[in-house]
C-alpha cells in the first residue's frame, strides 16, 4: 500500500514528489492476509475533508503547520519543561481536536518528570496494564527495541490503544529518546473521521447499529509486546470489552470508525467467520493513503494524538539499530 509521508521539518513540495516517486510502497500489516472484498462501499470520491484551519498558523506563542491535508499539524517555538497558561492549553486542545495530532519539536528530551507534568496539564495519566512503568512513574512505560532484537516491535500494527479496556485512553503522548541514527522507526498515522465519512450511507446505516469484541490477547498483538511483558511484565490476564463500531467523539460530536486489526476479533453476536470479510475491509480501508501521514522522529520530539479517532503504526524498518521512547495514556470515557 503506498503511503504518505508527514515529515518535521517538512520537506518543500518538490523534494516531496521526488522522495514518494522514489520509495517503494509500505508493507501494512495483516493487509495481504485479506481476501477479495466485497462491495461494502463506494469508492472515495465519497470522502468529506474534515474542517481544516489553514495549513500555516501562528499565535503568539506557538507557530503551527499542517502535516497533511488530513491529518496532523507540528507546533513549535513552545517551552513544555514549564507550566502553560490555562489559554495556552485550551488553545492547544482546540487544535488537537482538529488535527487528531500534534508534533512538539523541542531541542531536547523533557525528563520523566517533566514529561509527565506536561501531559498532565492535558488529562490524567494513567497505567498501562501490560508493562510495568519505570521507576518513580508509573504512569510513563518505556516503549524500545534494541538493536539485537530482530523480532517485532511494540504495538508494531495498526491500532488504537487498549480499545479493550472499558474506558480506552482518551489520549496517547510518546516521546522519542534514542532513534536509529539513519532513519526508520516512523510511526504512522490515520484519521478515522475521515474513514467513516468516505463509507456510502447503506454501509454507514450497517456499521452505526453494529457493536464488536475489542480483545487483548489476539496473535498479532501479543507477539508485540510479548519482549517487554517477559521483562517488566505486570502479568495482567486477557481483557476484552463490547464497543460500538462507530464512536461518537464525545467532544466535537464527529463520528469515526472505532474498529483495529490489532484488537477488533469479531461483531457482538456473529461469529469470528461471519465478522471477517466485512472486518478486513474495514482494516483496509481505514488506513488508505489519503487518510494518513507518517512522522520522522527526531530525540526530544513529542506526539500527542486523540485515541478516540486515530490509529497509529510504529514501522519496524529498522533492524540493528536502537529505539528508545516514552508513553503516557490520558483516561477516557467510555465509547458510545
Amino acid at each position: 500500500m503506498a503511503t504518505r509521508r508527514c515529515l518535521a521539518p517538512l520537506r518543500s513540495d518538490a523534494a516531496a514528489s521526488r522522495y514518494m516517486s522514489a520509495r517503494p510502497a509500505a508493507t501494512i500489516a495483516r493487509h495481504s492476509r485479506t481476501q477479495p472484498q466485497r462491495n461494502f462501499a463506494t469508492p472515495s470520491s465519497n470522502t468529506k475533508s474534515p474542517a481544516r484551519v489553514p495549513p500555516v498558523m501562528t499565535s503568539p506563542e506557538y507557530a503551527l503547520t499542517s502535516l497533511s491535508p488530513s491529518i496532523g499539524a507540528s507546533i513549535s517555538s513552545l517551552p513544555l519543561d514549564k507550566p502553560l497558561s490555562s489559554s495556552l492549553i485550551s488553545s492547544l486542545r482546540s487544535a488537537l481536536l482538529n488535527h487528531n495530532i500534534l508534533l512538539f519539536n523541542q531541542d531536547e528530551p523533557l525528563t520523566p518528570s517533566q514529561f509527565l507534568s506536561f501531559a498532565s496539564q492535558f488529562g490524567q495519566p494513567i497505567e498501562y496494564p501490560f508493562v510495568t512503568g519505570i521507576p518513580n512513574h508509573p504512569e510513563v512505560i518505556e516503549v524500545s527495541k534494541k538493536a539485537t532484537d530482530t523480532g517485532s516491535n511494540f504495538g508494531g500494527v495498526w491500532h488504537s490503544d487498549t480499545t479493550y479496556l472499558p474506558q480506552p485512553p482518551m489520549g496517547t503522548l510518546l516521546q522519542a529518546l534514542e532513534i536509529p541514527p539513519f532513519g526508520g522507526g516512523d510511526t504512522m498515522f490515520a484519521n478515522q473521521y475521515a474513514a467513516y465519512e468516505s463509507l456510502s450511507p447503506a454501509l454507514k446505516g450497517i456499521l452505526d447499529g453494529l457493536k464488536c469484541i475489542q480483545s487483548s490477547a489476539t496473535a498479532d498483538t501479543t507477539k508485540t509486546r510479548e519482549d517487554r511483558v517477559k521483562d517488566s511484565g505486570k502479568g495482567s490476564g486477557d481483557l476484552e470489552e463490547v464497543h460500538p463500531v462507530v464512536r461518537t467523539h464525545p467532544e466535537t460530536g464527529r463520528k469515526a470508525l472505532y474498529v483495529n486489526v490489532a484488537h477488533t476479533t469479531r461483531f457482538e453476536g456473529w461469529t469470528e467467520e461471519e465478522s471477517r470479510g466485512l472486518l478486513e475491509f474495514l482494516w483496509k480501508m481505514q488506513v488508505r493513503m489519503e487518510f494518513t501521514c507518517r512522522v520522522r522522529w527526531r530525540p526530544g520530539m513529542i506526539a500527542f494524538w486523540d485515541n478516540r479517532c486515530t490509529l497509529h503504526y510504529p514501522l519496524n524498518d529498522y533492524h540493528g539499530y536502537a529505539r528508545r521512547m516514552h508513553r503516557i495514556t490520558l483516561a477516557g470515557d467510555r465509547p458510545r
